[in-house]
């Protein structure tokens, strides 16, 4: 089966999404002599000016309602227009998992681009932070249009940083030019250790991290304080150590674990607090295009459980 590349933009109403969508269409090198179909969840206030698409075969599909996102309906909109590309600007107020449980099984996502207003961003992260961690946490590419000098660079960093460690930022002036940050991300543990010491605090960035940037941990041995747990889809000696991530309030904490095999008998009734050293080993999923991190525990012994036993993502420098 043909794989479709997808598009996903991200962000909120009048974020500029729908103006950078324009300007990616419209670019020379973007989808010549292929089907575009651009399929928009928020109507916004700027509309797309079709001329501008210089004679590109562009279709647009307007989902109004949250209900349609639909794999058999958008399977049918893909193949009534023959589809080459699918651009998704997504309802900045519906969750990720909105689409991507619902997009047709041949739509792959080939890019995430997260679009925000730099003068209204805060304020949408502080009354809607979930929301906000829900889109950024996924982004290849964050861009911050309508940058001007006095604009906090720092803060709008580390924000991003918090949860992604992978995105490229930019930030885009109104006169169109574009400023790459460069600004260094030291982690807060040495990944070069022979032992790579993850403290209490610094889980969550550190689960993100391997997340994000899996292939850089492969052959990796790390020690971590985390609860054990066994679970019916894992055989014996095979268990799931993570921890509780908070990213905004109870209501977004989830386990954040991973798969582990324990090289002696552990018997274990219910979940225990731990600490273990671990060698990490990287498999790769070839169908769905994903490496996956798999811990292999070499010591574990019980423990008492952090001062925090709920993990949050609070970026802070590394030493």
């Amino acid at each position: 089966m043909n794989k479709i590349p997808v598009y996903l933009f991200l962000g909120f109403l009048e974020g500029g999404k729908t103006n950078f969508i324009q300007k990616t269409i419209s670019s020379d090198k973007f989808g010549n002599d292929m089907n575009i179909l651009l399929l928009v969840c928020e109507e916004g206030f700027d509309d797309y000016d079709f001329t501008q698409f210089k004679g590109k075969k562009v279709s647009l599909q307007v989902i109004e309602d949250k209900s349609e996102l639909d794999e058999q309906f958008l399977r049918k909109t893909s193949e009534e227009n023959n589809a080459d590309i699918v651009i998704v600007e997504l309802n900045g107020m519906w969750h990720l998992t909105d689409f991507l449980l619902n997009k047709p099984e041949s739509w792959k996502i080939f890019q995430t681009v997260f679009v925000a207003d730099t003068s209204s961003f805060g304020i949408y992260v502080e009354n809607l932070k979930s929301l906000v961690i829900d889109k950024l946490n996924v982004c290849d590419v964050v861009i911050f249009n309508r940058y001007a000098n006095k604009a906090d660079v720092n803060a709008l960093h580390k924000i991003v940083r918090s949860v992604n460690r992978r995105a490229e930022i930019y930030y885009e002036a109104d006169n169109g030019m574009i400023i790459a940050d460069d600004i260094e991300d030291p982690l807060p543990y040495d990944i070069n250790a022979d032992t790579i010491l993850i403290k209490d605090e610094d889980y969550a960035i550190w689960y993100g991290d391997i997340m994000n940037e899996t292939k850089k941990y492969n052959d990796k041995t790390v020690k971590f304080k985390a609860m054990i747990t066994s679970r019916p889809e894992l055989p014996d000696n095979v268990f799931a150590v993570g921890r509780y991530v908070m990213t905004c309030c109870e209501a977004d904490m989830q386990f954040c674990w991973f798969v582990a095999l324990c090289n002696r008998y552990f018997p274990l009734q219910g979940e225990k607090w731990v600490s273990l050293t671990a060698e990490i080993t990287v498999q790769h999923h070839e169908h769905e295009n994903v490496d996956i991190p798999l811990l292999k525990i070499v010591d574990l012994y019980e423990c008492d459980p952090p001062k925090e036993e709920i993990a949050t993502f609070s970026y802070h420098d590394g030493g």
